[in-house]
């Protein structure tokens, strides 16, 4: 590395794989994403591990599976993060985010940044307090935590006027004004991260025209997690419409980034990263959502390919763009990479890998499988269920049920009772014949699945998890 290396780091929700054309989609507008990816290696296999966003931003800071020690819940003072990392190194860093929930209520993921900047307002940060009174878009009973969450959000967007007024808009001209400020600057870590794509879903209205532009029923913005049963196919259709309006805002906003670095002439030794924390369900599997919530009651649901798969961009200054990468990825590999593309020294207390070495291809895999999870710390509560996915296999399973009640904040922050199947939940799938996942054919395979769970037990132990929480796992 030289001095003038620099890396910027792009987390964009729960963006999902599938709604770019680089991974197959072919009626969603993502122009300046696809020019990126042209440029850049596109990793055709890529996970999350931890699950969902705080814990992903975890994996991303510490470059560890934190899903085996930590759930959702502040930075731990003793945790090694790639932001004290570099600025031991000397190397100025930088957050911008609207995403609330790794930043406020003393959950510290700002430490060891040189500075950072919070653009406030997304989901129920408590930011505005006026108006009192607020007009819900469509039948409270469709939305989730319409009284508090809702309100508040519909508080904080109450002086919006232009599209850019939105949060992604926000936080992408707050980058290019840090990177105006700094230009010149030598060796610098920006990491960005916005909300959306996530919900809720109101983008400008000639985005959601793009998609459904004869629409005239309920706008369901923010859906609880739910079967399907509670929207008509007309609702569940527009939602789809209302989350690719959102993809397309990120990529008109993320491309108002990526020219002002182009202008710059930072492509000449910036490492630029677009990635998410896990995608989203719009009906698949009957579901909307990425868990279950009723009424204050939560429950987890399987990490499906739609959920656990994510994109991964990386554009590399010195390997020419438009590589393809099979191998399989994850979240925790990024925190290394960047350290490798700054030469620095990769603390042993991270347990992701390098990519370089793949993208120069010196290597053809740096994991046998991938480990998508929400947290195992508490035991096998809330339905828990574990993805093991290979190249071929996908095998998700639910521990052996730990019958007490616990509180979560998982997926929003907020207090809710979890709820516990009494029985454990196991699914193989064939990802070669059965991508979407429709077809358990665990019956037929026990030996495969057997394999599969017992090179996770070993996972576990090399992560040095105690006995006690690896015992509800083994299932088979």
């Amino acid at each position: 590395m030289t001095e003038k290396h620099n890396v910027i780091f792009i987390v964009s929700d729960t963006f999902r794989r599938d709604h770019l054309r680089c991974y197959g989609n072919n009626w969603i507008k993502t122009k300046y994403l696809e020019d990126f990816a042209s440029k850049s290696i596109i990793f055709d296999r890529a996970y999350c591990a931890s699950f969902p966003t705080v814990p992903a931003r975890r994996d991303i800071f510490t470059g560890r599976y934190s899903y085996v020690y930590a759930g959702w819940e502040p930075l731990k003072p003793d945790e090694v993060v790639i932001s004290e990392i570099l600025k031991k190194a000397g190397i100025l860093t930088y957050l911008i985010a609207d995403t609330p929930h790794f930043l406020r209520d003393g959950y510290n993921f700002q430490r060891g940044f040189h500075g950072w900047m919070w653009i406030r307002g997304q989901e129920n940060d408590l930011y505005l307090v006026s108006p009192e009174q607020v007009e819900f878009p469509c039948d409270p009973s469709k939305l989730r935590n319409p009284d508090f969450t809702v309100v508040q959000y519909l508080r904080n967007i109450s002086l919006r006027r232009y599209e850019s007024d939105f949060f992604v808009a926000q936080t992408m001209t707050e980058a290019v004004k840090w990177l105006e400020r700094n230009y010149g600057r030598k060796g610098f870590f920006l990491y960005i991260d916005t909300f959306d794509p996530h919900e809720p879903w109101d983008p400008p209205r000639w985005y959601v025209d793009m998609y459904n532009p004869d629409y005239t029923g309920e706008e369901v913005i923010y859906p609880r997690y739910d079967y399907c049963d509670f929207l008509t196919k007309e609702e569940l259709e527009h939602i789809r419409a209302l989350y690719a309006a959102e993809v397309t805002l990120v990529d008109r906003w993320f491309g108002y980034l990526y020219q002002k670095i182009e202008d710059m002439g930072l492509l000449n030794n910036t490492m630029i990263i677009f990635t998410t924390d896990h995608g989203f369900l719009l009906g698949e599997h009957n579901i909307v959502g990425k868990s279950l919530i009723r009424e204050k009651e939560f429950s987890f649901i399987p990490l499906y390919e739609e959920i656990a798969r994510i994109p991964l961009i990386i554009y590399h200054p010195e390997i020419k763009g438009g590589k393809r990468i099979d191998a399989i990825v994850q979240l925790p590999d990024l925190a290394p990479t960047v350290l490798d593309f700054l030469g620095v020294e990769i603390p042993e207390t991270m347990e992701g890998k390098s990519l370089i070495p793949l993208m120069e291809g010196e290597v053809d895999e740096v994991h046998e499988f991938a480990v998508s999870s929400p947290t195992i710390k508490k035991g096998p509560v809330a339905n828990t269920c574990t993805t093991v996915t290979t190249k071929k296999w996908s095998l998700i399973f639910s521990g052996k049920p730990l019958k007490k009640e616990v509180e979560l904040r998982d997926v929003d922050s907020l207090a809710k009772k979890a709820k516990t199947e009494e029985k454990v939940r196991i699914e193989l799938y064939d990802l070669e014949k059965d991508p979407k996942q429709e077809h358990n054919i665990l019956g037929e395979n026990l030996d495969i699945a057997r394999e599969l769970l017992y090179k996770y037990i070993d996972f576990l132990k090399k992560l040095k998890v105690p006995e006690e929480l690896i015992k509800p796992w083994i299932v088979l």
